[in-house]
Order: structure tokens, then C-alpha cells, then sequence
């Protein structure tokens, strides 16, 4: 089975599973947006502090978020080098090229990589502990105001939320392909970048097939079992707000504070 944690609801029992989803999806939004407040080290460690808070108030061992992050890591790592080896500014330690080393791009470098991984962290904690069904609940009552547009909102509702619950289902299939290629005597990882990209070609072909088939069968079940968007449908999930999402109220109220005031202006 995959790492990979976007996407994969985790069963649980905690503060956070509580909440309601509408909420969850409005401050996972908030959070992404208020990352940007953070310029100096004291509001990048308020930020890691709220993100780690929210990892533990969901009840989940804080090694299965770390896993998660686990994949995503060397891509983290080389934005980050990219910071680091061509900002400019400040006091130069190295340089050779156009490669150079400077006290911005250090800092600079540090901050990508914790914006990045909080993103992933904050991201985590709304799939893991929201079902996809009441994901695609929230989004739809988010994107209610363009249904006097005439916006499908439903559709696209439903359309993101299919796509965030097969992302780890995709990740599983390729890993199935890769180790049933391995078995066969296939070998993704050694030699160079073009050896390693003829390599994984074969399993473009039977990973699209594998995805197509699941779409067809998805789109068969859907249809055998009456669902014409949201025509004549009523809800058999209520969302209702809850005295828990005054905890998430007041959690964004005081994160919010401390980034305004600690913030360099």
C-alpha cells in the first residue's frame, strides 16, 4: 500500500473528526492563505506550531503523517536547493557560476521548505479525518454562490472529490505495476535518467488501462444506482455546525493575531 495520505480518510475519534466538514475546508483554505503572512522565523515557528497542534489534536500517530510527507520530501528538497543556489542577497559565502550561496538564499531556502511541508501537513489532516463524501458536501456548499451563474456546482463537487479519493488508489495501482514489472525482471533503479524513463514507460500503458476500467466501473455503479446530479436528489447527509467548530474559530482568530503582530512589516 502507498504512503501517500492525501486523499486517504483514516477512521478515527477526536476533536478534529467532530468538526464539521465545511469548516475543516474553509480553515485548510485559511491556513494555506495565512503561510504567506509568515516573513521572519518567529512567524514560521508560530506556523509549525499550529500545523503540529493540529496534527495531534487529530489522535493520529504523528509517524503516519510523517510517512505521508516521506514522498514528497525530495521534491520539497529540490525547490528548496533551488532557493538556495540562485537567490542573491545579502552576505555571499560561495559562489562558482552562476551557483551561489548567500545568507537570503540560506533563509530563503529554509522557509520554502517549511511553508511546503506545513501545506502538506495542513492538506493532510483535512483528508485523513474527512470522508471524501463529505468533502464533496463541503465543496459543493462552498461553491454554492456560482449556482446563480448557472455553475454546474454539483458536478464539480463530485468531480473533485472522485479525484482526491483515487489519488492514493493510483499510487497503489502503480506501485502493484512496478513490483509485478520487478518480478519480471525490470529494473527502475539503476542507470541514467533516459535508461530510467524508458523504464518506467511500460507502465503507462497498463496504468491507464487499470484507470480507465475503474472509470468505467465507477461511472457504471453511479448510474446503476439512479444518480443524475443533484436533480430531485435530497440530502442524506446534514451538515450542521457544532460547538467544536468554535475551537477552530478561535484557533484561526488567535494564528492569525500572532502572524499579524510578530509579522516584519
Amino acid at each position: 500500500m502507498s504512503k501517500i495520505l492525501i486523499g486517504r480518510y483514516i477512521a478515527g475519534d477526536s476533536l478534529v473528526y467532530r468538526m464539521d466538514p465545511r469548516g475543516k475546508l474553509l480553515a485548510t483554505i485559511a491556513f494555506i492563505l495565512l503561510i504567506f503572512l509568515a516573513n521572519n522565523p518567529i512567524t514560521y515557528l508560530i506556523v509549525t506550531f499550529f500545523s503540529l497542534l493540529a496534527v495531534l489534536a487529530t489522535g493520529l500517530k504523528p509517524k503516519i503523517f510523517w510517512d505521508g510527507v516521506k514522498p514528497m520530501i525530495w521534491l520539497i528538497m529540490f525547490t528548496s536547493l533551488l532557493q538556495l543556489f540562485f537567490t542573491v542577497g545579502g552576505q555571499v559565502y560561495w559562489q562558482w557560476g552562476i551557483f551561489v550561496v548567500s545568507s537570503y538564499g540560506i533563509t530563503n531556502a529554509i522557509f520554502i521548505f517549511i511553508r511546503f511541508t506545513v501545506i502538506i501537513l495542513i492538506s493532510t489532516v483535512m483528508t485523513v479525518t474527512t470522508m471524501p463524501l463529505e468533502i464533496a458536501d463541503a465543496i459543493e456548499w462552498l461553491l454554492l454562490p456560482l449556482k446563480l451563474f448557472r455553475v454546474p456546482v454539483d458536478k464539480i463537487a463530485l468531480v473533485m472529490s472522485i479525484a482526491l479519493r483515487f489519488v492514493p488508489t493510483l499510487f497503489d495501482e502503480t506501485l502493484k505495476i512496478m513490483n509485478a514489472q520487478r518480478s519480471r525482471g525490470a529494473d527502475f533503479n539503476n542507470g541514467g535518467l533516459v535508461t530510467r524513463a524508458k523504464a518506467i514507460t511500460p507502465l503507462l500503458v497498463p496504468l491507464f488501462i487499470s484507470s480507465l476500467e475503474t472509470a468505467i466501473d465507477l461511472s457504471t455503479a453511479m448510474e446503476s444506482r439512479g444518480y443524475r446530479g443533484d436533480q430531485g436528489r435530497t440530502k442524506f447527509r446534514i451538515l450542521k455546525w457544532s460547538k467544536f467548530d468554535l475551537i477552530n474559530l478561535v484557533y484561526f482568530i488567535l494564528l492569525t493575531a500572532l502572524l499579524i503582530i510578530f509579522r516584519t512589516h
